[in-house]
């Protein structure tokens, strides 16, 4: 018989019972073995697995009660269904607390009993294709894992273990390029909500117009252009995570509808007049420094302390020098996987170039100047002239941070033409933060 349709145990004293379930299943393409009392049937589990047993109650002998429970902690999928005389329903109802999937009261009906045991198939069925499903999303939501295992990304791998289970507000700061979405990842895929979905947005990348209609979405006709409705960014993250990337950069007038959101759960569509519940948890970052912006007015200290309750501090690359050979490693057998390119290792003099180098923009940095060496470089190995950078010299190292960082952003500028696109893609940082960083330095072509 096809082990496909269902292994059915049949576990009773009595043969004329045995004879007639068997008889029964068999035809409908079960596969179906006998036991007389308890021993037959935990021997018969020891040999091979079964989806469905049949137990009768009354036994000589171990009877039906004990004998479920033995066969369950050999198997806790095993769906077990009763057989019982019509007196003793009491003890059937007593063996449903401690788990049977049904009963059935003799004498047996073949279709009831038919129908419980396709039940339980199915439920068994939708059991495994769920933790199958699972597995499969916890794969997806996992995304890339964070690698480092100096002090400071230690300490942050502990504090992501210790938020992750709860519904407390994250505030993550850090310097661009330091991994502070990555982080927010690790904290949704960790957490209760990670089978839905998290959902980005970028801040400081939208004009203000734009970045409310992206948050909180809008009604057909709202404003020029709006010709359909359109869920928000918070609306889609309903039962999710909602991360808000560079939040400093949230406008002064958006600012109290935020906070009025993240206090009620509540939100407005541009242009309707009801609110729509929504149930979401807030992670945020910024490399701004908010406290400075609440001093001057250009944050709201109460939608500022609403963010800040859990903070974590993504570590520049400089702060963790060790991981610069793991990270640099990870990069180069991710693109290998990606371009099919037989690099296999990175040369010790070009592990040196990276070692030696501050890297301003961080992770993201050291990700572009990897993936760009395995783009011109050749097997075996990235050599240093394959690098898109040059060490620092031994005084250039007593620089201030911020030193270094005008000087590398000018010569990236410089580099390319002062394009702004290519500059923020060598960089690994977005336009508006190279426009940002322009200003801040006063940096003129």
């Amino acid at each position: 018989m096809s082990r496909a349709q269902g292994t059915i145990l049949v576990v009773d004293d009595e043969l004329s019972v045995r004879d007639s379930l068997g008889h029964w299943f068999r035809q409908d393409g079960y596969e179906v073995h006998e036991a007389e009392n308890a021993t037959e049937a935990l021997q018969a589990l020891e040999r091979q697995s079964f989806d469905v047993a049949l137990v009768d109650i009354k036994m000589p002998g171990m009877d039906g009660l004990e004998l479920q429970e033995r066969l369950h902690a050999i198997d806790p999928e095993l769906a077990v269904i009763m057989i019982t005389a019509f007196a003793s329903v009491e003890t059937a109802v007593r063996a449903l607390k401690q788990g049977a999937f049904d009963y059935v009261t003799k004498p047996v009906d073949p279709d009831e009993l038919s129908h419980l045991v396709r039940r339980s198939l199915e439920q068994r069925r939708l059991r495994e294709e769920n933790a199958k499903l699972r597995e499969t999303i916890d794969d997806l939501v996992g995304g890339d894992a964070i690698v480092g295992e100096s002090p400071p990304m230690l300490e942050v791998l502990e504090l992501i273990r210790h938020v992750a289970q709860t519904e407390a507000t994250v505030l993550i700061r850090g310097e661009s390029g330091t991994g502070k979405e990555l982080i927010a990842r690790a904290i949704h895929a960790g957490s209760r909500r990670r089978y839905f979905p998290l959902v980005p947005i970028n801040c400081g990348a939208l004009p203000g117009e734009l970045l409310e209609s992206e948050l909180f979405g809008h009604e057909r006709g709202a404003f020029t252009g709006a010709q359909y409705r359109r869920k928000g960014k918070i609306e889609a993250a309903d039962h999710g995570t909602l991360f808000l990337d560079e939040v400093g950069a949230v406008p002064p007038r958006m600012q109290v509808d935020l906070l009025r959101v993240l206090e009620t759960k509540e939100l407005t569509r541009l242009g309707a007049n009801r609110p729509v519940k929504v149930d979401f948890r807030v992670i945020c970052a910024t490399n701004e420094d908010l406290e400075r912006a609440v001093k001057e007015n250009r944050f709201r200290e109460d939608l500022y302390y609403r963010l800040n309750v859990f903070a974590i501090e993504a570590p520049p690359l400089r702060a963790r020098p060790s991981d610069v050979p793991l990270l640099a490693e990870h990069f180069r057998q991710r693109f290998a996987r990606q371009m099919d390119k037989r690099i296999t290792g990175i040369s010790p003099e070009a592990m040196a170039v990276l070692a030696a180098y501050d890297w301003p923009g961080n992770v993201r940095e050291l990700s572009n100047a990897i993936e760009r060496a395995m783009v011109v470089g050749r097997p075996p190995a990235i050599r240093p002239a394959d690098l898109p950078l040059r060490p620092l010299e031994a005084g250039e190292r007593g620089d201030s941070l911020s030193a270094v960082e005008k000087r590398h952003i000018g010569e990236i500028l410089e580099r390319t033409g002062w394009n702004i696109t290519r500059a923020a893609e060598t960089l690994g940082i977005d336009r508006v933060t190279v426009y940002n960083k322009i200003k801040k330095y006063g940096l003129r072509r």
